[in-house]
This record gives structure tokens, sequence and C-alpha cells, in this order.
């Protein structure tokens, strides 16, 4: 009688939400195939047997989309596709129990720090002396670098800190490492994410350590851009502006998400902030390093906002004329204390009021874009598609900001490498430019 074999192991690991999702994403992968399991990343063939969905389980849209992934990988197992259904992640962590009823066919269900179980599920070792070690699912040149896991603050509307838990800073030693091996590889971006950069060192070393963190980190040879994501308003270490202006390789970019700017809506949401701070902070962060560009993000339809709190933060966000803007629309989080307000803004006026910020911001990108035509930048090349090289400046991070358009024409240039172009048309969200 012949033996029977057993079928190798093949994990497809699918990414939805933000880049820290990505991160952990790669970390799994790594893991995995240091104990020899062949692993990829949303991968588009039948080859694989398993498949593991890292869910987003932030606002209603994502933790929707997280539910129609689950439930198509589901079906995929009933048609015999796939023979393992594994889940992780934030909506994971936060809804696992209701959602195992409604989704039997789910093997197991893990949350945002239950790697070293997963691993054992699919009976992998967790290895210690691979911490840091990723594989990158990002273009070769650039990489999501998390500092730090979780969150403290106490913003009413996020359900952040229910999914992910207390902040906790990595070890500064042990993140130099890791940019280290990166650049090693190739990498020659570090975009720092964490649920709040600003909040950095405070567990470990008793103080905001942001700015030594980032002097460090750009010390690392071949690192030629370090991008700041996810900054906090209130209590913003002002420290890092000095690295920021002295560094070279610190980009001229800072992503903080401030959420309004009406007073009144700010202190509903439990920013710790008001318009007149967040102005004076923004004042100090352009005076401290001219020409740097701002990115934001506001939300639309929050309780109790009001036409007169709408018209304040138009008004705000045309004085404040943020060189990158994004708006989502309330969603009305259980287990948060917004959760206890009555979510009275109806979905057709949140809708509206996120359409009149986005309109307004894109007159002031265009208006922001056209002042660069004529100029030149030194851009970092990210892909090739449809006749043109699509670049980005140190102003734009990968995915939500301006991409400069080179045309392939005529032009001999790298993935991943650099190089300098002078802008010869501006429009809303792009820009094109020609290789001097």
């Amino acid at each position: 009688m012949k033996a029977r074999t057993r079928k190798p192991t093949k994990v497809n690991v699918v990414t939805l939400g933000c880049s820290k999702n990505t991160f952990d994403s790669e970390v799994m992968m790594a893991q995995l195939k240091a104990n020899g399991i062949a692993v990829e990343h949303e991968a588009d063939h039948d080859g694989h047997n398993v498949v593991v969905i890292n869910t987003c389980g932030f606002i209603e849209n994502a933790k929707q989309e997280s539910i129609d992934t689950i439930l198509a990988w589901a079906e995929a197992k009933d048609q015999g596709q796939v023979e393992k259904v594994y889940v992780t992640g934030c909506l994971s962590q936060r809804y696992a129990p209701e959602l195992k009823e409604g989704i039997p066919q789910v093997d197991a269900w893990f949350g945002t720090r239950d790697l070293p179980r997963l691993l054992k599920t699919l009976k992998a070792d967790y290895k210690h002396e691979l911490v840091g070690e990723r594989l990158l699912t990002t273009p070769a040149h650039f990489a999501y670098f998390k500092i730090s896991e979780g969150c403290d603050r106490k913003c009413s509307f996020c359900a952040i800190p229910l999914m992910r838990g207390k902040h906790v800073s990595t070890p500064m030693e042990q993140l130099v490492t890791n940019a280290k091996n990166l650049a090693a590889q190739g990498v020659k971006e570090l975009i720092l994410i964490g649920q709040d950069l600003t909040y950095y060192g405070l567990d470990l070393y008793k103080k905001r350590n942001l700015a030594e963190l980032v002097d460090r980190l750009s010390d690392v040879e071949g690192i030629d851009w370090i991008r700041l994501h996810y900054a906090f308003p209130s209590g913003f270490p002002l420290d890092v502006l000095d690295v920021m202006r002295e560094r070279p390789n610190v980009c001229n970019y800072l992503d903080m998400p401030l959420q309004h700017g009406s007073t009144r809506m700010l202190t509903r949401m439990r920013r710790g902030i008001t318009q007149e701070k967040t102005e004076a902070l923004v004042d100090t962060i352009r005076d401290k390093v001219p020409g740097i560009a701002i990115r934001t993000t506001l939300i639309a339809g929050f309780p109790g906002e009001t036409d007169a709190d709408h018209e304040d933060n138009l008004r705000w966000i045309e004085r404040m004329r943020f060189d990158r803007l994004g708006c989502f629309t309330y969603s009305h989080e259980e287990d948060t204390h917004a959760f206890t307000m009555e979510d009275d803004v109806p979905a057709e006026v949140k809708e509206q009021r996120a359409q009149e910020v986005m309109e307004l911001q894109g007159g002031i990108s265009f208006e922001l874009n056209q002042a660069k035509v004529g100029q030149e930048f030194r851009v970092l090349v990210d892909k090739a598609e449809a006749g043109h090289y699509i670049a980005r400046t140190e102003h734009d991070s990968p995915e939500v900001d301006n991409e400069v358009l080179i045309p392939t024409e005529g032009n001999y240039l790298r993935i991943g490498d650099f190089a300098q172009v002078r802008i010869t048309e501006a429009r809303e969200h792009e820009l094109v430019g020609e290789v001097v």
C-alpha cells in the first residue's frame, strides 16, 4: 500500500489596511521563510494551500473590506482552492468572537500580537534571532520602518488602543541594527511609522527620544532619505526639527494627522490642543524647517459637528495651506468615548463635508504645484508604466502624495535610483518633469 504524502505548506499572505499592517506581514513572512515554508504576498495564482489574511479594523469601510476579503477566501476554501484560512490583525483582535460564528470556514483567529501562536499553528517556530528581519513587499528601495507599537492617547474617536494595546517603543539599538540590515539589502528610504512617533522613548528612556533616534538613523550608511509619518501635535518634540534641518538625508516632510480645525471639535475629540495652538505649532515647524511639506488628515462629520464648525474648519484649511491633506468621514466605533455621543451628522452630510474639504485642498494643491514649475528637484524613481517613470520628491510619500512623471522616451533611469529633474508642468496631484 502506497504511503500518503503530505502536501507541503505554501502560504499566501494578504494584507489590508495601513503601512503598519504591511510591516507586520513582512515580519511574518520572514519568519515563515526561515522555517522553510514557502510564502508569497498577495499571490495571483493558485500555487498555495494556506492563506493568512492580515486585517484592518480602523473604520467602517476598512472593516467591511476585511470582512469581504475573509468571506471571499472562505468561499475559496469551500470550493477546494485552499485548505486553510487564518485571520490575523486588527479586525481579528477586536471582533474574533463575533466573527467566528458567522464565518466557520476560518480555521483560526489571531490578534495583533499573536505572531508566535500563528507560527506554531503553521508548525513553525518563532525565531528570536530574526527580530527585525523582513521580506519586503514594497519596492526594494524603500521600506516602512515601525519604531513602536500601540498607543497611549485617549482620542475619543479612535479604537486603535483597543486593537494594538499600549505604547511600546522598540529599543534604539535594535532599530539602528535593523536600518543597517535594510541598507545592506539596498533600501535607500526609511519611512518611520508608529501609532504616534512623538511618543517614542517615553517608556524606555523616560523622555521623548525621537530626535536622537532620527539622528542615529541618519548616520546609517546607504540610507538617503528618512521620512516621518504619524506625528501627534500635542507635546510635539521640537528638537526633532533641528535634526531634520541639519541632516540632509532627513526629508523635509512631516505627516501629522490633525483631525480638525475647530477648537470645539478638537475638544470633543480629546486631542489635547486648540486651533490656536495648532496654528502656532505649524508656524514654528515651518519657521524651523523652511520649505517643509506638511501632510495632515482630517475627519468630517464627527458627532456634534455643526455647519459653523465645518465652516470654521474650511477657513482654517484655507489659512494653513497644507501641502498634502486627506479627509475621511467619521465612523462610529463601539467602546470608544465618542460612541457615547449621538452619531448625529447624517451620512450624506458627512460625505458632502468631506468632499468640500477635498475640493478646497485640491485648489490649494494645484496652486502650490504651479509654483514648482521651472524648479529643480532630486527625485527617487519608484516604477515605470504607461510611457513614464513614476518618481517622488522628498516632499512626497509613496501611494498617498504627489508623483513626478518623467517620459521614458529619451531617458534611461533605473528603478530605485535618484535623478535631478526640472518641473515642466503641474497638475492638482501630479508634476511632470524632464531630466536635467
